[in-house]
């Protein structure tokens, strides 16, 4: 019995280890990486937050089918969100406050929004002091907030301004003059959105 297992092992040592080469390849190793950073993500995500606090989630992040409503209810969302700085909140309380009158003027034409995401008075020459503060008083804390969002992301204040000004122009009532890029050049334009 000795004699067979010694037998096994001695075959089992011979032809049951294998012997690998290792040579180095004739070319360099070549790897293609592809990575995109998309940091106006960041961006936007802020935007959106800082505007659902005011006016509401945007009309195109509403969900339109009840499984994702049913989804919502039973497992709501939870994000770790940062806190606001006192400064940002009382930017975004002034404008919760006076989103209601904004809207009237902006759906009256007396108001619109302009490509970098401040109001703009349409006809100076018809308009009373009120609605001149109210303009004021609304570019101020947007400013805060555009300066905080460039800040907090390293981009410019004028691409988060772009940025915003895409948001503050989705959500306008129709009626609102808004400042678009013409398609015909590359200048920007006043128009009435519908």
């Amino acid at each position: 019995m000795k004699m067979i297992f010694l037998m096994l092992w001695a075959f089992a040592m011979a032809f049951g280890c294998a012997r690998i080469k290792v040579e180095a390849p004739k070319e360099p190793i070549k790897m293609d990486i592809s990575m995109r950073l998309d940091i106006y993500q960041h961006v936007a995500k802020d935007i959106d937050n800082i505007e659902d606090m005011i006016s509401g989630p945007s009309k195109q992040t509403k969900p339109n089918n009840s499984q994702s409503k049913l989804f919502d209810y039973l497992m709501p969302c939870a994000y770790a969100q940062e806190a606001l700085s006192p400064e940002i909140e009382a930017a975004v309380s002034g404008r919760k406050q006076r989103r209601a009158e904004l809207v009237t003027w902006e759906q009256k034409g007396v108001v619109g929004e302009n490509s970098l995401g401040l109001v703009v008075i349409m006809a100076s020459e018809s308009v009373d002091g009120l609605v001149k503060e109210l303009v004021n008083a609304e570019n101020s804390d947007r400013m805060v907030i555009y300066q905080s969002v460039s800040k907090k992301n390293n981009v410019p204040i004028e691409e988060v301004q772009r940025l915003y000004a895409k948001r503050l122009q989705d959500d306008a009532p129709a009626g609102t003059p808004i400042e678009i890029l013409s398609e015909k050049s590359v200048t920007y334009e006043w128009a009435i959105k519908k």
